[in-house]
């Protein structure tokens, strides 16, 4: 008989994380969809549904403990106890030192690190009692310093840090714990980007393209592809390592 594990994907309403929710699908998981806004992720769930998954859409605001907590209650009632989490959910809030605010610097933490606090917390209790878990954590090739990024930086650092941190308290209950770093990848975000810089998409990603090894921009496949070795069955013997996902070779 085979189990139907349930994943849960936050910032899966679109970009890298609707990717990677597709993908965990089409491999077998049950798939949360966790965003902000519920109704934006229920066309992901409509995709997955009509390709023969098992999908839920749910809506969360990751850096909101009872909200976390009500959210996983929920997958847990409607799907079943996740032992696969995915800390996708992001946002950016760029700007030059000495022009960011400090509720830019908080957000900007407040989603990707509290919110990936909150939401491993919540869910790591399912993994150990199932002697079996997988998290994967979305870091960047910011990580490592970006002009006008300080607070996303710092946030992408800091997720490489709580990785290795869960390898290490957690290995022994059978769940692992990686980071995926992701280089240029094609999404919505990195299309704002190009349009607040005032440059049409294709040159910013042909731009790109000039200066990555492979000789082009990334997708959410890529990234899911790896995300999907990563909860494979036969990656349990890696944990805590940073994956970098960008096309050439990065620290």
């Amino acid at each position: 008989m085979t189990i139907t594990r349930t994943a849960v994907v936050t910032g899966a309403a679109r970009g890298i994380g609707a990717g990677v929710a597709r993908r965990l699908a089409r491999d077998g998981f049950a798939v949360a969809v966790v965003d902000l806004d519920e109704a934006a992720g229920r066309p992901v769930v409509d995709e997955i549904e009509a390709a023969g998954g098992r999908a839920l859409a749910v809506g969360a605001d990751v850096a909101d403990e009872q909200a976390v907590r009500a959210a996983v209650d929920r997958i847990t009632g409607e799907l079943a106890e996740p032992t696969v989490l995915v800390n996708n959910a992001g946002i950016t809030r760029d700007n030059l030192l000495f022009k960011m605010t400090a509720d830019d610097w908080d957000a900007v933490m407040g989603v990707h690190l509290r919110g990936s606090f909150l939401m491993t917390r919540a869910v790591q209790g399912y993994m150990t009692k199932a002697g079996w878990g997988r998290i994967v954590n979305l870091s960047s090739t910011s990580a490592l310093g970006n002009r006008g990024q300080a607070n996303y930086a710092a946030a992408k650092a800091g997720l490489q840090g709580f990785t290795k941190t869960l390898a290490l308290e957690l290995g022994k209950f059978g769940v692992t714990a990686n980071a995926i770093a992701p280089g240029f990848i094609e999404t919505e975000m990195t299309a704002a980007t190009a349009a607040r810089l005032g440059v049409p998409f294709e040159e910013f990603k042909q731009a790109a393209a000039a200066q990555i090894p492979v000789a082009r921009t990334g997708t959410p496949e890529d990234i899911a592809h790896a995300v999907s070795f990563f909860v494979s069955e036969g990656a349990g013997f890696v944990s805590g390592q940073v994956l970098y996902v960008a096309g050439g070779p990065k620290a």
